[in-house]
C-alpha cells in the first residue's frame, strides 16, 4: 500500500473518530475539543491535497477561532446560570 494512501486513510480515519466524538461527549468542553481536533485533522487532509491556503485559512477558523468563540460562549452562558 502506497504510504500516501495509507496517510489520507488515517486522516479521514481521525476526521471521523473526532466528529463521532464531537456528538458522543456530554460534556461540552470534551465536545468543543474535539470539535477543533476535526478542525486539525481536516487541515492535515488539505495540506495533503496540496491546498497551503485552504489549509491556513481551516486552521485560523477550524483550529483556534471556532473553538475559541465556543468557549467563550459556553463561559458566558455559565456565568447567566449561577
Amino acid at each position: 500500500m502506497n504510504n500516501i494512501v495509507l496517510l489520507n486513510t488515517l486522516i479521514l480515519i481521525g476526521i471521523l473518530v473526532s466528529a463521532v466524538l464531537t456528538v458522543y461527549f456530554d460534556d461540552l468542553l470534551s465536545s468543543i475539543i474535539a470539535l477543533g481536533a476535526v478542525g486539525a485533522f481536516v487541515t492535515l487532509e488539505f495540506i495533503m491535497l496540496h491546498a497551503p491556503d485552504v489549509a491556513i485559512a481551516e486552521a485560523a477558523v477550524g483550529v483556534v477561532l471556532q473553538p475559541v468563540i465556543f468557549i467563550v460562549a459556553l463561559r458566558k452562558v455559565k456565568g447567566v446560570r449561577k
